[in-house]
């Protein structure tokens, strides 16, 4: 079982609807995806800088902003079917369907979580895949990887993750994969040539 994260940079694009697609018919019980936070967590980095509210505020604002991402991206595509717990994950996959993970209702105030911004949902999907037990984390990114691995310090120097990415992902059982948003192809490759 795979653990996509979608990022909130492809609410604009004209990659989202392939994506999507390729989610839909490819994903049925064998991925979950993980919505960023995009415009909408715009919106509430753009509130919290005029009105100084606490990181905490701005956090639980943050996992709704996912929230408004996940139910754009089910009413765009129908076949992808919200999820808003652990619970409901599972039973999606159950019933070969490919579930969206609606975190507003549940990690606002994770005792696990840390309520800044140096966690996003890149590390929300890391959490996500260790609680699934999922064999691999791709985070699909408006950007292309640059040629070569790349370690996940780097990644969060640069700042293509979150700074608590990191934590996230120690000991982990999975791999992670970094896509851009015209490799919806490469990922349907990848995951119908290994096990779900």
């Amino acid at each position: 079982m795979w653990v996509v994260k979608l990022g909130g940079s492809l609410a604009g694009s004209p990659e989202l609807s392939p994506w999507l697609a390729c989610l839909a018919e490819h994903g049925g019980g064998r991925v979950a995806v993980v919505p960023g936070g995009g415009p909408f967590a715009d919106a509430v980095r753009q509130a919290q800088q005029h009105w100084k509210f606490p990181d905490p505020s701005a956090h639980r604002m943050a996992c709704l902003a996912m929230d408004q991402y996940g139910w754009m991206l089910t009413g765009l595509e129908p076949r992808l079917r919200p999820a808003s717990d652990l619970s409901e994950i599972r039973e999606r996959f159950m019933a070969k369907e490919v579930p969206v993970w609606l975190p507003g209702s549940t990690m606002g105030d994770h005792p696990d979580i840390p309520q800044s911004w140096d966690i996003t949902s890149d590390s929300l999907a890391a959490w996500l895949a260790r609680q699934l037990g999922a064999c691999r984390l791709v985070l699909v990114k408006s950007v292309s990887p640059p040629a070569g691995e790349v370690s996940v310090e780097e990644l969060c120097r640069r700042g293509v993750v979150d700074s608590g990415f990191f934590g996230l992902l120690a000991d982990a059982d999975f791999k992670t994969l970094w896509l851009g948003r015209e490799d919806h192809g490469l990922f349907a490759r990848l995951l119908n040539g290994a096990a779900a």
